[in-house]
């Protein structure tokens, strides 16, 4: 024990509150899962017009409880109506279509709307749309532009704001706005061929959905055409009804095919299409395309199946052919999420992390490097905007500590770096068109989201919304901190705690780890945690120590911190938690006898694996859609990190929780929703029965088609009450 802490450096504090809040009240399950009491107040988004001095957002009429458009004069704070919801009503006895998502035309003359869509299961990250609508904002005029009975996604303006383009049925139509006219753009949609869309493993793992993208003078589409036939099927089953029925998707496994994926450039004039050439292996993967701004080139990301090759091929829009203009290769995986951000005169900005850490790069028109515009011992996490005119780049950064992300300026040339936003808080920012202003979102772990108008140089013009959540001041609340320790290998790694309530020092508590530990991820960060940190809060007024650590493998540490976990998902990160759960052993308030785990999806991984290597540590685990072996996961994810089955045979065993069942000493609870799209239920009944064929004893719940979020009616309610009880039983 006493050699273990001269390996320890001492417990930092790295934040406190004043003190912890010292209300009476308790905190129940049914009133943070089942009742909107600490939802908040959030302001209703922002969409900068193209004046950079005014934005639109959604506001509620309180008496007619219709939600309109508001613009916002951002230096004065003058609100004038932009769009009345009771307007719109395709003939007088409708029921006006509600607002939700939105689009404005080039011009701002123009509202594209969406009614709901047909009420199912979708096996999408996104929800579609229903028919679609056209707002006129000078004539105060409202027309329905299609009338089908299908869902329609991507839907979105020509750049002269005359037209809108749709997906439907795998097909790409074109709608004259003021004929009322559709034309069909593509003609090969079905249930394996995808136009102007994705499947669910694009949508998923590369974070897009628009597969379509005009040119910037309109004349021409650029579009995703992905091809399914090869990709095997995983079926669900609907468990509603006498007999059940099949769900059926296409979902490739690591090491499964992939979807053959091209791209196409449709001619408005000539009607003409033609293919871009991305060569001739069909086992790759294009995650980005860009339109140069005079529209002569189309940029396409060419990414190895591997993910340690990225390159951007320059196509002629007229023929296809192309050049490759830019490579960068690297000995793990590539994170090419960035993409490419235009800077003004055909140049662009580029993230990388080629010298250690992810830094933006400025490249000219051929994607060549000029200069690395960004430099030091830390990770660029976004760029937020660029200001051609006065040539300054907007990004976030968690530049001074890894728990907070601020947003600076620099020049293009790499001089002049100045912050904009204030330390003690994790912010993310919209800012106008013309960079004058910005609306900056933020919050710490103990302060509910914030909203606030800035001028770029920093300054507060008003807040926006306060949030006060007055509410809170009512409840017991442990006290929150940040610390760090070092592991027995000399690693330093951050976390933080939340205190029982009424915590004395004389006496053991014990500790619940909250974890999700996924590559880049993070959960140590000095942000507000929503509805789960004031669960986190009940379970302290039960006194429980809540602690959460991010290990190796986890954000904002640079490359080599993150990806010690290659090919081997699972070593590292159960490492630290485990060396984390020794390290509260030392401390002479923590129960080391009752130290548990939880955690969803990724972290519910953790937790099972966790609870099986450190058997030794810890007493109880929570898995919430655990995976269970990563041969059961998709392509795009966990080759990124693991490569194939067929090549990393033995990484894919030893990281596999069903591996090593026969390890289960403590208490165990799986959860699984049965219709999981994302993290299939096969993970944990495959778990489940190596587990049985070990004689272990564990718990599990099922909630009936649902999904990876187990949510919608009540189920927040029973799940979270069921994850209560059980800790109360068990730890």
């Amino acid at each position: 024990m006493q050699s273990y802490l001269r390996c320890l450096f001492i417990f930092i504090v790295l934040f406190i509150p004043a003190s912890a809040q010292q209300g009476s009240k308790n905190f129940t399950v049914q009133e943070l899962y089942g009742s909107s009491t600490f939802s908040g107040r959030i302001f209703g988004g922002s969409r900068w017009l193209n004046d950079g001095r005014r934005f639109i957002t959604t506001e509620t009429d309180t008496s007619t409880k219709m939600v309109n458009l508001v613009s916002v004069d951002a230096a004065t704070g003058t609100r004038k109506l932009f769009l009345d919801g009771s307007f719109l009503k395709s003939t007088p006895d409708a029921k006006p279509v509600r607002i939700g998502a939105f689009r404005l035309s080039a011009d701002e003359s123009k509202v594209l709307l969406a009614g709901p869509p047909p009420e199912k299961q979708y096996l999408s990250r996104l929800t579609p749309a229903g028919n679609l609508y056209v707002y006129d904002v000078p004539q105060k005029t409202f027309q329905q532009i299609t009338n089908v009975d299908v869902e329609q996604w991507n839907q979105k303006f020509t750049p002269d704001g005359k037209g809108v383009a749709v997906v439907r049925n795998n097909d790409i139509y074109y709608i004259d706005v003021a004929a009322g006219t559709e034309r069909r753009l593509t003609n090969d949609g079905s249930e394996n061929i995808m136009n102007g869309k994705f499947d669910w493993v694009y949508e998923e793992e590369f974070g897009i959905s628009d597969g379509m993208q005009f040119s910037p003078d309109g004349k021409r589409m650029a579009y995703w055409r992905l091809d399914q036939t090869r990709v095997p099927e995983f079926n669900m089953v609907d468990h509603a009804g006498m007999r059940g029925s099949s769900m059926r998707m296409k979902y490739p496994k690591a090491g499964d095919a992939n979807a053959i994926v091209r791209v196409c450039i449709h001619d408005f004039s000539t009607g003409a299409t033609s293919t871009v050439d991305i060569g001739t292996n069909d086992d790759t993967y294009v995650p980005r395309i860009f339109w140069q701004p005079d529209s002569k080139r189309l940029l396409v990301a060419r990414l190895n199946r591997a993910q340690t090759k990225l390159e951007y091929l320059a196509a002629d829009p007229a023929t296809g052919a192309t050049t490759v203009l830019f490579t960068e290769e690297s000995k793990v995986w590539i994170e090419e999420g960035y993409g490419l951000t235009a800077a003004g005169g055909g140049r662009w900005l580029y993230v990388s992390d080629r010298d250690g850490f992810s830094h933006v790069y400025l490249l000219d028109v051929d994607l060549k490097v000029l200069r690395q515009v960004t430099k030091g011992a830390w990770d660029v996490g976004s760029i937020n905007a660029v200001d051609e005119k006065r040539g300054i780049v907007y990004f976030s950064a968690s530049m001074k500590t890894p728990i907070e992300s601020q947003v600076y300026a620099i020049t293009l040339n790499g001089t002049g770096q100045r912050q904009l936003t204030t330390d003690g808080f994790n912010h993310s920012i919209n800012i106008s068109p013309t960079a004058e202003f910005a609306v900056d979102s933020y919050s710490s772990i103990t302060t509910p989201s914030k909203t606030a108008l800035i001028t770029m140089d920093g300054k507060r013009v008003r807040m926006m919304e306060e949030n006060p959540m007055a509410m809170l001041k009512d409840y017991a609340m442990g006290e929150t901190s940040f610390f760090q320790f070092t592991t027995t290998d000399g690693v330093s790694l951050n976390g933080y705690m939340i205190k029982p309530v009424a915590f004395d020092a004389s006496k053991q508590y014990p500790v619940l780890f909250t974890v999700y530990g996924g590559p880049g991820s993070q959960t140590v960060r000095n942000a507000w945690g929503g509805t789960n940190y004031l669960w986190h809060q009940m379970l302290a007024q039960h006194g429980y120590m809540i602690v959460s650590v991010d290990g190796r493998g986890t954000g904002a540490r640079g490359r080599d911190f993150k990806t010690i976990t290659y090919k081997h998902l699972g070593k590292w990160e159960v490492n630290d938690q485990i060396e984390a759960a020794k390290y509260l052993a030392t401390l002479p308030y923590v129960d080391k006898s009752r130290i548990g785990i939880w955690g969803w999806s990724y972290g519910g991984y953790m937790s099972a694996l966790t609870l099986l290597k450190g058997a030794e540590q810890f007493k109880t685990a929570i898995a919430v859609a655990p995976v269970t072996h990563w041969k059961f996961y998709d392509t795009i994810y966990t080759e990124r990190f693991m490569g194939t089955p067929q090549e990393n045979p033995e990484g894919y065993a030893e990281s596999a929780p069903a591996t090593h069942a026969g390890l289960l000493k403590g208490n165990l609870l799986v959860v699984h929703g049965t219709t999981d799209d994302n993290v299939h239920w096969q993970n944990t009944t495959q778990f489940v029965d190596a587990l049985q064929k070990a004689g272990k004893q564990f718990r599990t719940m099922f909630y009936v088609n649902k999904n990876h979020g187990i949510g919608g009616g009540t189920t927040r309610v029973h799940l979270f009450q069921m994850l209560t009880d059980y800790l109360l039983e068990k730890l």
